[in-house]
């Protein structure tokens, strides 16, 4: 089915409807992808609480914040659901620090890539493996470069169809959900930091400051991204 088609079959629906849908179109062969972000947890309630046959996964760098850990924790006893982890390949991480050291990424552009591609990039096709939609908790408020966010879109570097559910969703949108639903979140949202990755790559934002701008603070980019969703 066209992308266009699909989209048409599911655009004026709830969420919830357009999950159902697609993961009848994709059985066995749907997965969400959680950084355990707020954003995350929202996709993560909806598919948990109406038991949804959908894999979903998490990538953990091994650089990860306490607090995100704790949240993972949380989630996995609020629901009593299974959260697949994906783990960089051992010898890439212990090549890389060996060479390179602990903090390579802020010497230069090409370093933090190598590292996000390592820790990220690597473990995303091995999760991605055998899946042909992937759900994303991306939200078109969230950067410049997110600002063209469609419903669905083919994503030709990994080879899947990508659903962004929330690509319309303000982050008040987000928070009302979260409290209205008691959903566990990442307490480091209470201290500034909206967008949430790796520990030493991540800080929090001042007001009016770009969403994005807690990461990768050392590059003047505001396109910034990791590689799981470069255009």
């Amino acid at each position: 089915m066209k992308i266009q088609d699909l989209t048409n079959s599911i655009q004026d629906k709830s969420i919830l409807e357009q999950l159902k849908i697609l993961s009848e179109k994709f059985a066995g062969k749907i997965a969400f992808s959680t950084s355990f972000g707020q954003e995350d947890q929202v996709i993560t309630d909806i598919i948990f609480s109406n038991n949804l046959p959908i894999k979903v996964f998490t990538l953990d760098t091994g650089r990860m914040f306490e607090e995100t850990y704790k949240t993972w924790s949380k989630t996995l006893q609020k629901y009593n659901k299974k959260i697949l982890a994906y783990f960089p390949n051992k010898e890439d991480v212990e090549k890389l620090v060996t060479e390179k050291g602990i903090y390579s990424f802020y010497e230069s552009l090409e370093n933090r890539k190598e590292c996000c591609g390592i820790r990220k990039i690597v473990p995303l096709k091995r999760a991605l493996v055998g899946v042909d939609c992937w759900i994303t908790g991306l939200r078109a408020e969230q950067s410049t470069a997110r600002t063209s966010l469609t419903l669905l879109e083919n994503d030709e570097n990994f080879g899947v169809i990508k659903y962004n559910p929330l690509k319309d969703w303000l982050l008040d949108d987000v928070l009302e959900y979260i409290k209205k639903h008691n959903v566990p979140y990442n307490v480091l949202h209470d201290k500034g930091f909206v967008s949430i990755g790796c520990s030493p790559c991540t800080r929090a934002i001042q007001p009016g400051q770009d969403i994005r701008a807690g990461r990768w603070w050392w590059e003047d980019n505001s396109k910034k991204e990791c590689g799981l969703h470069a255009k």
